[in-house]
């Protein structure tokens, strides 16, 4: 750019930055003027608010009083008391310039604004003695009467002074707007004229300026559009390469998946297996052997005892062969129940729901049409662990009251539902917040175990509001 091109793009970018910064100083101003002259007048609209209810309380004190003194029912239940205070703590608000209400608000008062207000004052004064002597529990009857008689008195001329206050905060709020009218009209004139001469003096030059260089990209056009098909062409390889190279990414992560479903298959159809011998282990090894070891025990009941102490170790010795038979047996029913493979998934899940709500203490209902045909034996197994773990998370993990377990079977569809009223938990964190017991494992094997499946697994819990697990298998 030579020296005179450089002085001209000097001198417009100047003329520019100061048009511009005219017409924001001037959009700002009349922003800044607008609101502050809005935040003014939402302050007046509360002052006139607030004394327009002044003639209304002093017209409902005055009613109360009249009703109190000649003992007239009547169905106002409101403070007298509170009302007078009310009616007092406003009227020397608004005469001193300050609202204290949810915040404070300024009322802005003309010196005929005092004027009436001082007039009014002696008013509203005898007005609220008169009133406290009506309210005083130690005012006699003849008291009250006669400052009855001051308040009705009174009461005409105060109600007129009010009216003309009123009218005259209002007529003041009216003037004000009236001057923002008048300023936004002087501010966009200033705008539109600033406008102008930045058309006359900025554009007006640029764009002689744009016509020239608009001319000599013309003149090179031919250059560019041959560079533009170059570069489309390479454009288009490298579409394609990245078409490739998605393709591959997307079938390497698909045999990565295929390749996991099977690690998980073989992985629980392994533990299964584990599960299955060693509940066979302990029902048929050491349950074996712990009955036959009640039997002794029992024999050794009938054999009479020299001493008491004797006798009661012996009881002591068969309870304890009792309880761990009977747990040997649950852990030998939650490693793989007999019953599951003998009569199918229902009579499975009614069992699991009525062993886990004896041993825990919670009202856990189970609910399913029985006789509706057998499933697959990895849907069974599958299904089952999920609501075993479901119900595991619901009494050691959410501290749950009621726990439902839903099965429900179609000729399309499986569904298996647990829901419960316990403390729930948010999924993005990673521990339960009463113990930090990482809960998330369970769920992630019962998530693989529905995938396995070719299922659907929903999990809806929040804090405090419970959680629910719903399991679908379309088939």
């Amino acid at each position: 750019m030579n020296p005179l091109d450089r002085q001209v793009a000097h001198r417009l970018t100047q003329y520019y930055i100061l048009a511009l910064a005219l017409v924001a100083i001037l959009t700002v101003s009349g922003l800044w003027f607008v609101k502050r002259t809005m935040r003014d007048l939402n302050d007046d609209g509360r002052v006139v608010n607030v004394a327009g209810r002044q003639r209304m309380l002093s017209q409902r004190l005055t009613k109360l009083a009249v009703l109190r003194i000649q003992d007239i029912p009547h169905a106002d239940q409101s403070d007298f008391g509170n009302l007078l205070d009310l009616w007092h703590e406003s009227h020397e608000q608004l005469r001193t310039g300050m609202l204290r209400m949810e915040k404070e608000y300024i009322v802005r008062k003309s010196p005929q604004l005092n004027m009436m207000f001082s007039q009014v004052q002696a008013v509203f004064e005898a007005m609220h003695e008169n009133l406290k002597i009506i309210d005083s529990n130690q005012s006699t009857a003849t008291q009250k009467a006669a400052a009855l008689l001051v308040v009705l008195d009174k009461e005409h001329r105060f109600l007129n002074q009010m009216d003309a206050i009123v009218f005259r905060f209002d007529a003041e709020s009216l003037e004000r707007v009236q001057y923002l009218e008048h300023i936004e009209w002087v501010l966009t004139l200033a705008t539109l004229t600033v406008l102008f001469l930045e058309g006359i003096l900025v554009f007006r030059p640029v764009v002689n300026y744009t016509k020239r260089v608009i001319h000599r990209l013309t003149q090179s056009e031919e250059e560019l559009r041959s560079t533009n098909e170059k570069l489309a062409r390479t454009n288009t390889e490298l579409l394609e390469t990245q078409q490739k190279l998605v393709r591959t990414t997307e079938e390497k992560y698909q045999l990565q998946l295929a390749e996991e479903t099977v690690r998980s298959a073989a992985l629980l159809e392994g533990q299964e297996e584990e599960r299955r011998r060693f509940a066979r282990e302990l029902h048929d090894g050491i349950g074996q052997m712990l009955t036959g070891l009640k039997l002794h025990v029992e024999k050794l009941r009938k054999i009479p005892f020299a001493e008491d102490k004797q006798k009661q170790r012996v009881e002591d010795l068969r309870n304890l062969l009792q309880e761990t038979i009977q747990n040997t047996r649950e852990v030998a029913f939650n490693l793989m129940p007999s019953v599951l493979g003998d009569f199918g998934l229902e009579a499975a899940l009614q069992l699991l729901s009525d062993q886990t709500a004896r041993s825990s203490g919670i009202d856990i209902r189970y609910t399913g049409k029985k006789d509706t045909g057998r499933l697959t034996p990895a849907q069974e197994i599958g299904l089952y662990r999920v609501a075993q773990e479901a119900l595991n998370n619901a009494v050691k993990h959410a501290h749950a009251k009621r726990v439902e377990v839903i099965f429900e079977r179609s000729p399309h569809e499986i569904r298996l539902i647990v829901r419960d009223n316990g403390r729930g938990f948010c999924e993005n964190k990673k521990y339960s917040e009463s113990s930090g017991s990482i809960i998330h494992n369970g769920i992630g094997n019962m998530k693989t175990r529905v995938r396995l499946l070719n299922g659907t697994f929903k999990i809806d819990s929040k804090k405090n509001k419970g959680s629910t697990i719903e399991v679908k298998i379309f088939g």
